[in-house]
């Protein structure tokens, strides 16, 4: 399976011990960010696992940030993305069961390691199940409610940058560009790149 993952800096140690764990559990991990403990924006991270989902072929995410919430609510307001703050390990798996939640937030400043990987595991290991009514009913019922209330967009590379330093996330790392008409399309000349500094954990 495809998994993004991303952190702001309060959740950058526990987002690298995650990263390999996830690539010990077989799956392509696609590292966003950020690289570093410096200060940083849970929102731009956020973004960039969202468009990973919406327009990537990525099929689960994973945000870290201090207490898990500011990260869910930002992913929560992109179309597709059904994000949500986990600290036990039912909610981890329930959540993809019942609800087919695509990204598990996690605050590194709350749970310690082992209750992250934990969480992990159950996340990546759950399905949604398809074969019960009354979960498909309900989704249909939340993706009316995103329909109606989300304006119906492309996604327009909105995490290729982190900020106007010129950090780059998603969208370029990996040859994503949404248009030639993108800001880091024209900076570059071109409306892709080959996507050299992605960080990709293969599984082992």
């Amino acid at each position: 399976m495809k998994v993004a993952i991303a952190s702001d800096h309060a959740g950058f140690e526990l987002k690298q011990e995650l990263s390999q764990f996830v690539s010990r559990l077989g799956h392509n991990v696609f590292d966003l960010g950020a690289e570093n403990e410096q200060p940083s924006d849970y929102p731009d991270f956020a973004a960039a696992v969202g468009e990973a989902i919406m327009s990537c072929g990525v099929e689960r995410g994973i945000l870290i940030c201090g207490s898990g919430v500011g990260a869910s609510v930002a992913a929560n307001k992109m179309p597709g993305v059904r994000a949500a703050t986990c600290h036990d390990t039912y909610s981890a798996h329930q959540g993809v069961e019942h609800d087919d939640m695509n990204v598990l937030v996690i605050g590194a400043r709350v749970i310690g390691s082992a209750l992250a990987h934990e969480l992990t595991r159950s996340y990546l290991n759950a399905r949604f199940d398809a074969g019960e009514e009354r979960f498909v009913r309900r989704l249909n019922k939340v993706k009316t409610i995103e329909q109606n209330y989300m304006r119906t967009i492309e996604p327009r590379g909105i995490s290729a940058f982190r900020d106007e330093s010129g950090t780059r996330l998603f969208a370029e790392r990996h040859g994503q560009f949404a248009s030639p008409n993108h800001p880091a399309a024209k900076r570059e000349g071109s409306g892709t790149r080959n996507g050299d500094n992605a960080t990709v954990h293969e599984p082992k």
